[in-house]
């Protein structure tokens, strides 16, 4: 379990016991990325079983944010109506592949993206047009999306706006932070939020900061009242086009203090160099290992990294702290995902 294994680790190198951050345990989910499956007239919407594509209808779903389901319920209705076949991954046919649905806090309305096996939205014209009827003032903004790809990848490269505004906006230590429709998002933003502020305490007052996965920016715009500069690393286009939404927001002095570094962590690791703390978000592989050789070969004063890989955590700790230059200083973990065995983890590391 993973309580174990991150026991097993603070003994290792002397740490006490782990403390976790607990949150809500229903409703948390505010992003979900749903399967479209099944017959003409009777689609199901939900999540795959293991190992296969069959898809688990999931219309009451308890982790989820009522209007997700709400929205997957008018999806289906439209679906029907209007005769919009759903996706079979074994014959490559079919037009509807997912749904996504994210929901904005401050409006409590929903961002819905139809993923379709389709170049262009004009088949789905009169299913996209019933969701907006259907949604009315609970819908933040519709779009479609083209997946035209075999492949296990929910999302297509391409998006077409249908109706509303480009992103989703989220608020972290004041800051206004844009999700476009293609940006990565943490689905549970309450323990986002503990995780995002027990960062911003381990940032002392005035300090250069390095980001590396940096995303649209929820970590280090939180930052800006701590920091004396930041520079952000990131490589997907549509997280950078979320960050440069929320940095045209900055009030002039918030904005001197920011650099973007577009690319790969792995490509800008030299950038660590400059930074009394470094700050590292990677996806569950762990980080770059350009970044990891990096940082444990010229250590900042402060590394903090935030790990949703247990497995790639115990790696990448073991790489950083095999020089002697980093030791481990600190561990929490926090219950990001409810009923699984995964937890997030902010691992602090610091110069020897």
């Amino acid at each position: 379990m993973a309580r174990d294994a991150l026991d097993e680790l603070a003994r290792a190198h002397g740490l006490p016991e782990i403390p976790v951050v607990l949150g809500p345990t229903s409703e948390f989910r505010l992003r979900a990325r749903l399967a479209i499956r099944g017959r003409l007239n009777s689609p199901k919407i939900g999540l795959f079983e293991f190992g296969t594509h069959r898809v688990v209808h999931t219309p009451r779903c308890s982790i989820q944010h009522a209007l997700i389901n709400q929205v997957a319920a008018v999806v289906r209705r439209a679906l029907v109506e209007t005769g919009v076949s759903s996706y079979s991954d074994g014959a490559h046919l079919g037009l509807a592949r997912y749904l996504q649905v994210v929901i904005e806090r401050s409006s409590q309305t929903a961002q819905v993206v139809i993923v379709a096996n389709s170049a262009t939205p004009e088949p789905l014209r009169a299913l996209l047009d019933l969701v907006r009827e259907r949604l009315g003032n609970q819908l933040h903004s519709l779009w479609f999306n083209a997946h035209l790809e075999r492949s296990n990848t929910i999302l297509g490269p391409v998006f077409h706006p249908w109706y509303g505004p480009e992103s989703v906006i989220e608020h972290f230590g004041g800051a206004a932070v844009h999700y476009p429709p293609g940006a990565f998002g943490q689905s549970n933003l309450d323990a986002a939020h503990d995780i995002i502020g027990y960062l911003r305490s381990e940032i002392p007052q005035g300090s250069r900061v390095t980001e590396f996965y940096a995303g649209v920016g929820a970590i280090g715009l939180s930052l800006l009242a701590r920091v004396g500069e930041i520079r952000l690393n990131e490589v997907g286009e549509h997280s950078l086009r979320g960050l440069e939404l929320g940095l045209a927001q900055l009030g002039p002095e918030d904005r001197a203090k920011v650099s973007v570094i577009e690319g790969t962590a792995g490509s800008a690791c030299r950038e660590a160099s400059a930074a009394q703390v470094v700050i590292a978000d990677p996806p569950r592989k762990g980080l770059d290992p350009e970044l990891t050789q990096t940082l444990s070969q010229d250590p900042p004063e402060r590394f903090l990294y935030v790990s949703c890989g247990l497995e790639s955590l115990r790696h990448d700790a073991a790489q950083l702290t095999s020089g002697g230059k980093l030791r481990l200083t600190g561990l929490r973990a926090f219950n990001l995902f409810p009923f699984t065995e995964h937890v997030e983890t902010v691992a602090r590391f610091e110069r020897s």
